[in-house]
């Protein structure tokens, strides 16, 4: 009787194909990420460097630093009326958006997700200007909408109850122009973070409100209040987080809404005018972007620890 052995392959031999799985992997990791990690280097990490490292010196009409001054751009910048003006107003402005958006998001979720058919085809609606341009919309606004004029669309709807044409913005003085602003980005990113808390929604399990209604809860406030609402916290903090950043980060509809006016403009309308103004102050102008980061950082970290974002409740 013949017996045959078979080779026993050695561990030399099967640490040779996971060895070469291994290295393409790693090989496809470096193609795939290589493009987008030389990018964001390249575009977003070294202007922040340079920016930094701008700040503190005298740069005028060149981005390449002539004299040390040390805070000296600092101290200039904050003692700069413009700018801790546009600061402080942009802290009311941010008080007044970010609460009216996540409230009119967190509405139009609820109204969404209770549709019994057509859900998809209202969820596109809603959905659908966050894909326009905020230079476009600002133009429709400004043109077409609260154009100051009697053939405007908010002029002739006002004119049918007797009110007189309102310069919208042209005068600071009512501030007309903060409805026009608060309007267009209330259309543009309504519809972003109603996703975000659409998704959230479909999330909670149904078992909590059949529990809650085999407890005599009652549908409505009660069960929102209760339930749906403290399931959506982790959802409203980073909703509210997105919002205070996107609050102070605003420059586009400013930039075109109110043009070269100089009430109503945001940091970055300020910033941008010191450092391509006639002066040209690049290293005044990235000093003002270094405190305007620190605060919105500061801001929201508050914002978060407050909410207990990231908290070891908030992760169980």
């Amino acid at each position: 009787m013949q017996t045959t052995t078979r080779a026993v392959p050695t561990r030399a031999t099967e640490a040779r194909p996971r060895r070469r799985l291994r290295g393409s992997r790693t090989l496809a990791f470096w193609l795939f990420t290589g493009p987008f990690l030389l990018g964001l280097a390249v575009f977003v990490y070294v202007p922040i460097g340079w920016s930094l490292y701008l700040s503190f010196f005298e740069a005028r009409f060149t981005v390449t630093p002539s004299e040390f001054v040390g805070l000296g751009n600092y101290r200039e910048i904050l003692s700069d009326s413009g700018f801790m003006g546009s600061l402080g107003t942009f802290t009311v402005f941010a008080a007044f958006i970010v609460p009216t958006t996540w409230a009119l998001s967190l509405g139009l979720a609820l109204l969404v997700n209770r549709l019994r058919f057509m859900r998809a085809f209202y969820r596109s609606v809603f959905f659908l200007p966050t894909a326009c341009s905020y230079v476009a919309a600002s133009l429709i606004w400004k043109m077409s909408i609260f154009n100051g004029v009697r053939f405007g669309l908010a002029n002739t709807v006002l004119g049918l109850f007797g009110v007189d044409n309102t310069a919208w913005l042209a005068d600071p003085d009512p501030p007309w122009y903060w409805l026009v602003v608060i309007t267009t980005r209330l259309w543009l990113q309504s519809g972003f973070y109603m996703i975000l808390f659409l998704a959230a929604l479909q999330n909670i399990p149904r078992e909590l409100y059949e529990a809650a209604a085999i407890d005599g809860a009652k549908t409505g406030w009660q069960t929102f209040r209760h339930i749906t609402l403290p399931q959506l916290r982790a959802t409203s903090t980073a909703v509210i987080l997105l919002l205070l950043v996107a609050a102070y980060q605003a420059f586009d509809e400013f930039f075109n809404l109110l043009s070269k006016t100089t009430w109503g403009r945001p940091p970055l309308v300020e910033l941008y005018y010191t450092a391509l103004g006639q002066d040209q102050n690049y290293g005044k102008g990235s000093a003002g972007a270094v405190v305007l980061t620190v605060l919105i950082c500061v801001v929201t970290l508050f914002q978060g620890r407050i909410m207990g974002f990231g908290s070891r409740e908030e992760s169980t």
